[in-house]
């Protein structure tokens, strides 16, 4: 059973406990050290999730989009919630409550099931995040990332879903570093870019950085 599968069914199971919630652009869900009490299932828009380094600097982790839950771990363990979470745009949810969960996986064994099969991929997604951002140089995180928006053979055009400074935080770097890389690449010929569309004429080549 993939991830997608597994949220499917927790979310029909739970979408009549849920409490509607909306949240506009830029607008925080919950902040690191904030009390968890209960976790979200993303209805619409996009959802970031981030930590701050001791300068400051935000090192994003995660992106939600709909259909995903969002803090569910909350359920299994921990008072307060270790990272924050930003609404990417006008964004719905449904709000679960941590005591109501716990009460209804205790007499429903399956629903206890899946909630473990979920925060197992999530565990799991969230070590090979860390391992990208531990081990593979920025040119690295950034092939990886391109990669895997294009077919990965010949020459394909990638749209960026967002601005270059959310790219640069999605791959844990700051907008110069991330500009000085797409530049690199554009002179070994690899890429074009204009604005947000980048063109990947040589996706072995990109391909090849990640060996």
């Amino acid at each position: 059973m993939n991830e997608e599968n597994t949220s499917g069914l927790l979310a029909t199971r739970l979408r009549a406990a849920g409490a509607p919630r909306r949240f506009g652009k830029d607008e925080l869900l919950f902040a690191a050290g904030d009390p968890a009490h209960g976790f979200y299932l993303l209805q619409s828009g996009e959802v970031r999730v981030y930590q701050m380094d001791e300068a400051g600097r935000e090192i994003e982790i995660a992106r939600i989009g709909p259909g995903e839950f969002l803090a569910e771990a909350v359920v299994i363990a921990g008072d307060v919630f270790p990272t924050f979470a930003q609404a990417v745009k006008e964004s719905t949810a449904l709000y679960y409550s941590k005591e109501d969960v716990w009460r209804r996986v205790g007499s429903d064994p399956e629903l206890a099931k899946e909630f473990m099969r979920l925060l197992a991929r999530k565990c799991l997604a969230l070590s090979r995040r860390i391992e990208s951002l531990g081990l593979l140089t920025v040119k690295q995180r950034l092939a990886q990332y391109l990669l895997s928006q294009c077919s990965g053979r010949g020459r394909c055009q990638v749209m960026l879903p967002m601005k270059k400074g959310e790219l640069a935080r999605l791959l844990g770097t700051i907008n110069e570093t991330l500009s000085r890389t797409l530049k690199q690449l554009r002179d070994e010929g690899t890429i074009e870019v204009k604005g947000r569309r980048i063109m990947i004429k040589d996706c072995p080549a990109l391909r090849a950085e990640l060996k």
